[in-house]
C-alpha cells in the first residue's frame, strides 16, 4: 500500500506540474507571442516607409521588393525639404500646436476642476450633457463653425484651428474630472483653512498634482493638431500658411512618381510625433491608468 500510495502521489505531482506548465504557457507565453505579432504588424508600415525613403529609384522598381536597401540615400531627405517650403510649413504647424496645447490645458483643466471639486446645482446633469457631445460627428458642426469664423473674418488665419482648443473638449474634460476625483478632498479643505481662494487652490495645490493627465491632454492635442488635415484644408487658403499635412499633399501632387522623396517627407512629418510620445510615455501611461480608476 505504501508503494502504491507513493506512485499515486508522484503521478498526482507530475499531473499538477503539467497543469502549472500549461497554465504558465497560456497566461504568459501565448499573450507575449500575440503582442509581438501585433507590434510587428503596427511597426511594419513605418519600417517600410523608412526603408523606401532610403532606396534608389532603380531599387524601388525591383521585383520582388527588397527588405533592406542595398544603397542608402540620405540625400532624398534634402531633396524632399527643398521641393517644398518644408520649414515654413513646419513652423506653421508648430505655431498651431503650441497655442492649441496651451488652450487645451487651460480650458479642460478648469472645466474638469469645476465638475469634480466644486459643488453647484445641476453639476451632474450638465456634465452628462457635455459627455453627450462626444457622440456628435464633426461634419455635423463643420458648416456652422465655418460660417461663424467667416462672419468673424477669421478665414485664412490660424485662429479657426486654435480657438476651438480654448473651448474645451468633452473627452479631455472627462479625463480631467476622473483624475481629479482620485485626489483627496482634504487637500482643498486644508487650502480653505489657510485662507486660499478657489483659484489659488486650483493653481497652487491641485494643478501640480495633475501633471500626468495634463501631459496626456497635451500629447493628444499636439498629435491631433499636428496631423490635422481637414481643418487647414478648409480654413487656410494662402499657400504660405499651409501646415505640413497640407504641404505633404501638395508635395504628392507635384511628385507622384518619386516615392522615395514622398516617403522621406512623410518620415520627417511623422518623426516629431514619435519623439513626443517617447519623451512623455511615462506621463501618458500614468495619466490614462490613474484617470480610469475612479468613476
Amino acid at each position: 500500500m505504501d508503494i502504491t500510495a507513493k506512485k499515486q502521489w508522484q503521478l498526482q505531482r507530475e499531473r499538477n506540474m503539467r497543469i502549472r506548465a500549461m497554465r504558465n504557457i497560456s497566461e504568459n507565453f501565448i499573450p507575449r507571442i500575440i503582442l509581438v505579432l501585433m507590434c510587428f504588424i503596427y511597426i511594419m508600415p513605418y519600417y517600410w516607409m523608412l526603408v523606401t525613403s532610403l532606396k534608389s529609384s532603380m531599387e524601388l522598381r525591383a521585383a520582388p521588393p527588397t527588405l533592406f536597401p542595398h544603397e542608402i540615400h540620405f540625400e532624398h531627405y534634402l531633396e524632399a525639404v527643398r521641393f517644398i517650403p518644408f520649414f515654413r510649413y513646419m513652423m506653421n504647424s508648430l505655431t498651431i500646436v503650441v497655442f492649441a496645447v496651451i488652450g487645451a490645458i487651460i480650458s479642460n483643466s478648469l472645466v474638469g476642476y469645476g465638475f469634480s471639486r466644486i459643488n453647484w446645482p445641476g453639476r451632474e446633469g450638465l456634465f452628462y450633457v457635455v459627455i453627450a457631445t462626444m457622440f456628435i460627428p464633426f461634419p455635423v458642426v463643420l458648416v456652422a463653425l465655418f460660417d461663424i469664423f467667416a462672419k468673424l473674418h477669421l478665414i485664412n488665419t490660424f485662429f479657426p484651428l486654435i480657438i476651438p482648443a480654448y473651448t474645451g473638449s468633452a473627452l479631455y474634460i472627462f479625463m480631467m474630472r476622473q483624475y481629479l476625483l482620485t485626489i483627496p478632498k482634504e487637500i482643498s479643505d486644508a487650502g480653505f483653512i489657510d485662507g486660499a481662494t478657489e483659484f489659488e487652490i486650483f493653481y497652487k495645490l491641485i494643478l501640480p498634482l495633475m501633471k500626468p493627465v495634463v501631459a496626456v491632454v497635451a500629447i493628444f492635442t499636439a498629435l491631433n493638431s499636428w496631423n490635422d488635415f481637414l481643418g487647414p484644408l478648409i480654413y487656410l487658403q494662402n499657400q504660405r500658411m499651409y501646415t505640413l499635412s497640407i504641404g505633404l499633399q501638395f508635395f504628392r501632387s507635384q511628385h507622384e512618381v518619386e516615392y522615395s522623396l514622398l516617403m522621406a517627407a512623410s518620415t520627417l512629418v511623422a518623426l516629431p510625433v514619435v519623439v513626443i510620445f517617447l519623451c512623455f510615455q511615462r506621463f501618458f501611461v500614468e495619466g490614462i491608468t490613474i484617470g480610469a480608476v475612479k468613476g
